[in-house]
Order: structure tokens, then sequence, then C-alpha cells
């Protein structure tokens, strides 16, 4: 794809809860965002999971959505609660992991950034988190078939971590490769000091693959520590790199600690697709309210448009992203926001809002 060439089909999954309008809010704003600069409007391709997907095809995640998804290179996903499935539909991988396994999302690129506007415990914060997606102590991911975790007698639970030499060499040079662009610090995080072999491994091979790049700085911390130097110290950072479990409560921590986890945004990759998923659930207690707030799932698309512009070197892609970024931006800066961030918008009011502003820069 050349700056010439912008027609793009993502995929839009609207999930459960609030997903349906934060979707529809969001590929507003992208739509708009795709007028301002002038680009072909995206072609959606709405496909289903969740309980739309198991009232018409009795599955969650119909394989013919999976099948639609192989043919495309991006999609944006609403969050999906699986824990209201009915029992039979709880037995599989929940939605997202499902997808994350099927195309081999192995990294999970998850920026946290504070936003002025919005009051933070941590205004210097300006971080990426790029956490392994594939393996690790997650054990759901971890296996061919079946899960690493499992039962052996009434009494007994045993979980397997995987760690393995192709998977950490993957998503060191992503982390690697996005520290170039920014301040050119990587932190790797591990619990080498209690699983040497496993985390110690972790550890080695980034350290492995940080000679490949000798002008990106390099160190390495506990994850204890690092929590504990997170909280303190936010400012420090510049990319985290880090395993499955210890990159899923890292990133929930910098996002309250910048501002809330209703700005945390996530991008899950491979290598030639990608999908742009918020960090937090579906709320269904704000389910049909017009009080859901929209900001993270924009800024993770946002993310996709920018992993498709660096992909294609895409300037035009990149000026998109630009500008969701900066409508957002400049909406909360104006003290617009919902309520969870203390303001007084709706779903509707903020997106609106935003849009406006995307004309405005």
């Amino acid at each position: 794809m050349s700056d010439s060439e912008t027609r793009l089909r993502l995929g839009l999954i609207e999930g459960d809860g609030i997903g349906p309008e934060i979707v529809r809010a969001t590929r507003d704003v992208v739509d708009d965002a795709f007028a301002v600069v002038g680009l072909t409007p995206v072609e959606w391709v709405p496909l289903p999971i969740g309980h739309a997907a198991i009232a018409e095809f009795g599955d969650p995640m119909p394989e013919s959505t999976l099948k639609t998804l192989e043919g495309l290179e991006g999609w944006i996903m609403g969050p999906h609660d699986n824990a209201s499935y009915a029992a039979e539909h709880r037995l599989g991988l929940p939605p997202g992991g499902a997808v994350r396994k099927r195309f081999g999302l192995y990294g999970n690129l998850r920026p946290s950034r504070t936003i002025e506007g919005v009051r933070s415990v941590a205004p210097e914060m300006d971080l990426v988190i790029v956490r392994e997606n594939s393996e690790g102590l997650y054990a759901d991911r971890n296996m061919f078939t079946g899960s690493g975790e499992f039962r052996p007698t009434a009494d007994m639970a045993m979980s397997i971590g995987v760690f393995t030499r192709t998977a950490i060499e993957r998503v060191a040079r992503l982390a690697f490769d996005g520290a170039s662009n920014r301040r050119k610090r990587v932190t790797i995080v591990h619990k080498a000091n209690v699983l040497p072999v496993t985390m110690g491994l972790f550890r080695d091979v980034c350290y492995e693959i940080a000679t490949e790049y000798p002008d990106i700085e390099v160190n390495d911390e506990h994850v204890d520590a690092a929590a504990a130097h997170l909280v303190r110290a936010p400012g420090d950072y510049d990319v985290i790199v880090t395993e499955n479990l210890f990159g899923d409560i890292l990133s929930d921590l910098a996002g309250e600690l910048s501002g809330s986890l209703g700005l945390a945004a996530s991008l899950n990759c491979s290598d030639d697709q990608a999908m742009a998923q918020a960090v937090h659930g579906a709320a269904p207690t704000l389910t049909g309210h017009n009080r859901a707030n929209p900001v993270a799932l924009m800024l993770s698309a946002a993310l996709l448009l920018r992993w498709l512009a660096t992909r294609y070197s895409h300037s035009a892609l990149r000026r998109v992203a630009e500008r969701i970024e900066h409508g957002v931006a400049e909406t909360l800066r104006a003290g617009v926001a919902t309520s969870d961030l203390g303001g007084l918008a709706s779903t509707t009011e903020f997106t609106e809002q935003v849009r406006a502003r995307l004309h405005r820069w």
C-alpha cells in the first residue's frame, strides 16, 4: 500500500456490554479523520462475537468471523463479557483469546500517558509496556491444544509456564524497535531471582537482542521492584518489555496511575495483522445508558492506524492517527469528559466534541 492506495478494509467487531456504543463512536471518529486528511473512506467489515454471535450462530466466536478475519490486516474489537455467557459457551477460550491465538498476535502494545485535563497521580508518565502475548505464565495461551492449567486431584491444581527463545526474540525486537522511535530506553522486567530457568531465559534473550540495537539504553528489574518503581518514579520508564502475566498486571497499574483504565489503549499484533482492543472490559452495568467512555478504544484505533502506517510507510495514515489522538487530547483538555473521569458528557456528546476538534488542527 502506498500513499496513493488508501482504500482500507478493516474488521468492526462490536462485542458485548458497552462494546456497540464505543465501537460505533470509534468508527465515526475514524471516518471523520479519514475525511479530514482526504483519504478514501474505510471499508468496514462488521463481524459478530459474543452474545450477538451466540444468538445468530450458537457460538460466541463463530468460525465465519474467524475466516473473514483471515483476509484482513486489521480490525477493531469491542470488549466481550464471557462471564455472562451460558455455561456451554464458557468452555473454550474467550473471543479475544481465541483471536489472539488463531492469528498469532504475539505482541501486545500498551501505552500509558497522562493527558492534560485528566486527574493523574503520575503527571510525568509517558511509557509503553510491550507484553509477550502468546505464552509465559498465561496457561490458556501456551499449549497447542487444551490448557496448561490442570487439576490432577480434587485437592491439587497446577499450571505450566512456557518460555521459548523464538517468542522472546520477536517480542524483544518489537520493544527495541519501538524504543528506537521514542526515548531509546528499554527496561526488561522479569523474576529471575526466583524463577531462574524460565525468567532467566527471558531476561538473557532480551539482552542478546539488545546487542542488535547499540544506541538503545537497556536495563532490567524484578517485577516487584518495577511495580514499586512505577508508582514512585514513572517518568524513569520509556519502554518496558515483559512476559504475559506481568505485562497484564503492570499495564493496568500504569493505566490507573496515568488517570484511568478508561484511557488505556492496546494493540495486539503479529508481523502482518493487528487488532485494536481497549484494555478495559464490557462494563455491563453501563450498557445502553450512553455513559461509556470511548477514549481507550479511540486511542487503540489510532495505534492500529500507526501500525499500518509504519508497515506501509504510509504518511497519510499516520496523519489520521495523529488527528484522532489530537482530537481526544484536546477534548479532554477542554474539560469535556464522561462520568468515570469526573465529567458530565455522555458517550455521544464526547464523541461529537472529538469529531469537531478533528477539523481544528
